[in-house]
């Protein structure tokens, strides 16, 4: 039970890190159009591995490992439910960190570093108070 919870943590440590590091990749990758050598694909660029090779798999890792530690736990607090709403927010906001570099690589000028700002902005806002939910476990039955 142990090693799951961990699992889920080094999950959510490497999700959230990927998350709040893709808006800024994003943003710096349109603003700064330099290129040290043109890709061998057109849609080929740092912020689609880190997003697919480091985000997605960690997201993945931290929701299984996560709903592990709930089944087996047997644990149906309010806070919990709360956080697990909080959490697919924040799989919307993984999602949307897809479209933006999706925007970025196609180059039609629509703007894309405004949206990367929101979406860090958002997604660090969701990250704090999930972390804050997990470590004071509030009384939320009381707030109802």
């Amino acid at each position: 039970m142990l090693w799951i919870l961990l699992l889920h943590i080094i999950g959510v440590l490497f999700w959230a890190a990927a998350l709040l590091y893709l808006p800024a990749l994003i943003a710096g990758e349109v603003m700064h159009d330099e290129k040290l050598k043109e890709p061998p694909v057109t849609y080929d660029s740092i912020a689609r591995a880190v997003f697919t090779f480091v985000a997605t798999p960690a997201a993945l890792v931290a929701i299984i490992a996560g709903t592990l530690v709930f089944v087996l736990n047997h644990t149906i607090v309010p806070w919990l439910i709360f956080k697990l709403t909080l959490v697919s927010f924040l799989v919307i906001c993984h999602a949307l960190a897809g479209l933006l570099i999706l925007r970025a690589e196609s180059r039609n000028g629509k703007p894309v570093v405004p949206w990367c700002m929101l979406l860090a902005v958002v997604s660090g806002s969701l990250m704090f108070t999930i972390v804050w939910l997990v470590l004071s476990k509030p009384q939320i039955e009381a707030w109802l």
